[in-house]
């Protein structure tokens, strides 16, 4: 399958923080030009089947996947999962335990915007999330922009739930060796997502890289929706540096919300080997 094809392998619905049920995404997906799609909403694979029958019914190939939310060096990445088998029970029962403490945080969070001026977060949330399981600082994001507290999600984040913020709550995540091992276990591959929203050293990031291939790990976005258009040469650059495998896709969360639709994207920059390549 041609590189040239249309593939964003990394968006999100509403069975974790996206706005739009699975099937809806699918169908939005072909309507913008997708020719492969791969649903990875947060922690949570229970989405995928909905979403692979609308592909198939919209004729656009469907790769399953999730996002994994690790904490690494006491800081939190994400890791992506592509082609995984959604039912192996290693990779359910290991997403189900990082789960768990979605609802604890959720209350901490709503309790630093109450004291920040901004009651009733919980209630909100609880409302926004189309799974109760799994409220996230983004369904917070979308109340206290409702409140005017702010024009944009990515706003409230600045503004509210990031480090040193009334609404952030660290919290501890999946190991990184967890989280590869799930989705090499589960027939995956492992991908480092949206490499430019880490506050990391380039040393500091180097040894991340390190420790993610010797784990197994062989992908990283380069063309996201959480980049800007002048760090996609970067990130190409470190792909091949380190030889891993380049990946694209939108980050898609909702209509109107962060910086790209779903298969919005430009390809891959030349001289890269698409995680895809081997695929079909």
């Amino acid at each position: 399958m041609s590189i040239e094809l249309n593939i964003d392998l990394h968006c999100h619905s509403n069975i974790s923080d996206g706005a739009l049920p699975p099937q809806e995404v699918s169908a939005r997906a072909a309507a913008n030009g997708v020719d492969v799609l791969a649903l990875t909403d947060h922690d949570e694979v229970q989405g995928l089947a909905h979403a692979a029958s609308a592909a198939h019914e919209h004729g656009i190939k469907f790769v399953p996947g999730v996002e994994i939310s690790v904490t690494w060096a006491n800081r939190g990445v994400h890791i992506v999962g592509l082609n995984i088998n959604p039912n192996d029970a290693t990779l359910l029962k290991g997403l189900a335990g990082t789960r768990a403490g979605r609802h604890q945080r959720a209350h901490r969070i709503a309790e630093g915007l109450e004291e920040a001026g901004w009651p009733g977060g919980m209630a909100a949330a609880e409302r926004l999330a189309g799974n109760p399981d799994m409220i996230s600082r983004t369904h917070f994001a979308r109340f206290l922009v409702e409140q005017g507290a702010a024009p944009s999600v990515s706003a409230v984040f600045n503004h509210y739930l990031s480090p040193g913020k009334p609404g952030f709550v660290a919290t501890q995540w999946a190991s990184l060796s967890d989280a590869v091992n799930w989705i090499r276990g589960a027939g995956g591959q492992a991908v480092v997502a949206h490499p430019g929203r880490y506050n990391f050293s380039s040393s500091t990031f180097d040894a991340f890289l390190g420790e993610f291939i010797d784990l197994g790990g062989v992908g990283i976005e380069v063309v996201t929706g959480s980049h800007s258009a002048d760090e996609y040469a970067k990130w190409a650059a470190v792909a091949r540096r380190f030889g891993l495998l380049a990946s694209r896709g939108s980050d898609f969360h909702a209509p109107n919300e962060g910086r790209a639709d779903l298969g919005s994207l430009p390809p891959l920059p030349n001289g890269l080997k698409p995680i895809w390549h081997d695929w079909w």
